[in-house]
């Protein structure tokens, strides 16, 4: 499968581009940010981007949504890292859906997320750093379940109207089995949810559930088989972030030669500078092979195929990546770069905050080593 967007995906990030670059640009969070917003993201462009059609990218036609693809998920979410769009896409339109996909909570939640009604958060981390570790207990309550434990770093989590939380049923906190989905609303009673500010100024929140009352409704997937329905949504969120990355390295790097070509000393511009140009040109290459690592990923997950390899690959790739497109923005904006006349240290933040997000470069790196046998 060739390695570059076909009309149809052209034309829709070039959709995607003009939307988001005019609706939610830097100066959106800037205003987020100095407003110390209480939410995290506007709801009103939550519902700008339903009227786009692009909550329902990965919900199936019959369930009104357009039926598309990862790779077209993957579209939007670069224009929204180019821009550092605050928004709950990610989390909602593509992590959540792909849980939800073919469960009895796919009708009660999917008409809400088209229409932008319906943001989603996702209960999965209990740890400082991203680990395949669920400890959080859920124990048979009547007819249904009592969730007892925490969860931390759920973006969104304290204005979502629907958690997606992993939960163990049987076994021990590091066993791959015993795991179970639950879709718990907002209004769950003995929820607690404290929201803190990250490094790139969003919002996510520390989740106590303090027995915590659901009915077997909510359970996604099957009792003790939540792998399933986690497993998909781990490779969406993954990928998801993956692209996102890509965008906010693409950005900086979009910046960085601008100002390279617009900033002088000595009289000419410092782009002129071979050192800067051999700089700019490994960086491009760099990008280049990441985006190449995530267009893979997202076509392997939307024929089917196995893609846990290519998944970590793509994150970690775009990780480094762009961890080197912000380093370098920086350094070629000088000091000035970390001050709030130029953008570019807001996209430094935003990669640090995404880099992390469903497992860094040594998570994945450990991953796709432990499945080649070290």
């Amino acid at each position: 499968m060739p390695l570059y967007l076909n009309d149809e995906q052209t034309m829709l990030r070039d959709t995607a581009k003009d939307f988001i670059a005019e609706h939610a640009p830097v100066g959106h969070l800037r205003s987020l940010r100095d407003g110390n917003d209480p939410t995290g993201f506007s709801r009103d462009l939550w519902k700008q981007f339903a009227e786009m059609g692009l909550n329902g990218v990965l919900i199936p036609e019959a369930q009104g949504g357009l039926g598309l693809g990862h790779v077209e998920a993957g579209v939007v979410l670069e224009e929204i890292g180019r821009n550092l769009s605050p928004s709950p896409f990610l989390a909602t339109a593509v992590a959540a859906v792909e849980a939800l996909k073919g469960s009895a909570q796919a009708e009660r939640w999917f008409p809400g997320i088209v229409a932008g009604e319906t943001v989603a958060a996702l209960a999965i981390d209990e740890g400082a750093k991203h680990r395949d570790r669920i400890a959080m207990t859920a124990e048979r309550s009547g007819n249904g379940f009592r969730l007892t434990g925490a969860k931390q770093f759920v973006t969104h989590g304290h204005v979502a109207d629907l958690l997606i939380v992993a939960a163990r049923t049987a076994g021990s906190p590091d066993d791959a089995e015993g795991v179970t989905l639950f879709a718990v609303p907002k209004d769950a009673a003995n929820l607690t949810a404290t929201p803190e500010r990250l490094a790139d100024s969003s919002l996510a929140a520390r989740i106590a559930f303090e027995g915590v009352e659901v009915d077997a409704d909510a359970v996604i997937g099957e009792v003790d088989g939540g792998c399933g329905p986690l497993d998909r949504l781990l490779r969406a969120g993954r990928t998801g972030a993956a692209a996102e990355l890509l965008g906010v390295g693409g950005g900086a790097m979009d910046m960085t030669v601008g100002y390279l070509k617009e900033r002088k000393q000595f009289g000419v511009a410092i782009g002129s500078f071979q050192a800067l140009q051999h700089r700019a040109a490994h960086l491009y290459a760099e990008m280049e092979v990441a985006r190449a690592a995530v267009l893979k990923a997202q076509q392997l997950l939307d024929t089917g195929a196995e893609a846990d390899a290519a998944v970590s690959i793509a994150k970690a790739m775009t990780g480094m990546a762009t961890t080197l497109s912000v380093q370098e923005g920086i350094q070629m904006h000088g000091g000035i770069g970390m001050t709030d006349e130029y953008d570019i240290g807001f996209y430094m933040k935003r990669a640090r905050v995404l880099a992390e997000m469903f497992g860094d470069i040594g998570f994945h790196a450990d991953r796709l080593a432990k499945a080649a046998g070290y």
